[in-house]
């Protein structure tokens, strides 16, 4: 994907957000990953303490970089937290992670905003 393509895909995803959750703001990219975080979790509360937001935070990581084999979902723990197994390394940089986490995101969106009537 091209930049131009990915910032036009991205801040389409990010308004989707906005307009779905009523936020006064776009969400940033932490905030888009602690919201795939939660889905995947399943929990809606509303707080979270600062360990389970950087959990949650791991859980989308691994959710969308198991879209391409980074990642494969172990178990779920006795308090019903999913667990990862790291399958393969990737091999980028940091920018080039959050580049590849942001295409995948768009694309996890992309399934849900299909789905919907």
């Amino acid at each position: 994907m091209e930049e131009w393509q990915l910032d036009f895909e991205w801040l389409r995803i990010r308004h989707f957000v906005k307009d779905t959750l009523s936020l006064e703001q776009l969400p940033d990219f932490n905030k888009i990953l602690m919201l795939i975080g939660i889905q995947e979790f399943g929990d809606l509360r509303e707080e979270f303490t600062k360990i389970e937001k950087e959990y949650l935070l791991h859980i989308a990581t691994c959710r969308l970089m198991s879209i391409e084999g980074y990642f494969e979902f172990d178990k779920y723990d006795e308090d019903g937290w999913p667990h990862w197994r790291e399958i393969k390394p990737f091999s980028g940089s940091e920018e080039e992670k959050e580049k590849y986490l942001m295409i995948m995101a768009v694309s996890y969106f992309d399934k849900i905003i299909a789905s919907q009537p």
